[in-house]
């Protein structure tokens, strides 16, 4: 089953203009609050809900050029969102006494591609001019998924009765920046070669936000695959050519 066209735009990312201490704040207070209240609800209920799915995202993994993540591999540990993931899933683990009637899952998330938001939105405009081109090395891991995916990993979540614990919400076709954008060009016909220096990135974006560019993870989706999803868009040029179109 294909998600609606709300579902869609719910899962694609809002942007922001700055990064400071407030907008720190602010991102943990609308993940970790939330989350926080939803449990609890929860375990007070009389009848809880048979599914307890939450989206987080795969900055839970150290960004690395070589090493691969699986479900099982260690994060949470060195930066502020890989901190934000960890906390963030912790607020949402329910006491032993709850999960033994409530299934727990959690969708760690890759760039999601979608037509009306999120990542490839602001990437379109510079191909079209023909300005494209690879961000910083074009070396980095770009792990990434098609929208009608990530909501189906996560209806799939919640509907299969033996899905639990952590699945990747990523593509299982691995891509680099510079593949990818390659893949984009070609689906638009528009050159790439512009590549985009990583100092100018941290110039116009700040550190933080050019290093989500800049670095990335080669995130696998093994218990997804394992656990039964089949994916609308597993390869990079269909999904493109989808949201291109």
């Amino acid at each position: 089953m294909r998600p609606s066209g709300a579902t869609r735009r719910a899962l694609q990312d809002e942007g922001s203009d700055r990064w400071d201490a407030e907008y720190e704040a602010e991102v943990q207070s609308s993940r970790l609050e939330t989350t926080r209240t939803l449990r609890d609800a929860i375990i007070r209920a009389r009848s809880p809900p048979h599914a307890w799915v939450l989206l987080t995202g795969v900055g839970y993994y150290r960004p690395s050029l070589s090493q691969e993540y699986n479900e099982e591999s260690a994060g949470g540990d060195f930066e502020f969102m890989s901190r934000l993931v960890r906390d963030w899933e912790g607020a949402a683990r329910l006491p032993e006494e709850t999960g033994r009637s409530v299934r727990q899952v959690v969708v760690r998330s890759g760039v999601v591609l979608g037509k009306n938001g999120g990542a490839l939105k602001w990437m379109l405009w510079p191909f079209r001019l023909g300005l494209g081109g690879s961000l910083g090395s074009g070396r980095q891991p770009f792990p990434w998924i098609h929208v009608d995916d990530l909501s189906g990993i996560l209806l799939h979540a919640m509907e299969g009765s033996t899905v639990h614990g952590i699945l990747n919400g990523v593509a299982p076709c691995l891509s680099t920046n510079a593949e990818f954008v390659g893949t984009l060009a070609r689906c638009l016909g528009r050159p790439a070669l512009l590549p985009v220096p990583g100092g100018v990135l941290q110039a116009l974006l700040g550190p933080q936000r050019a290093s989500m560019l800049l670095e990335g993870q080669w995130v696998v989706p093994q218990r997804t695959l394992e656990s039964g999803y089949r994916y609308h868009f597993p390869q990079l040029a269909a999904a493109l050519k989808d949201l291109v179109s």
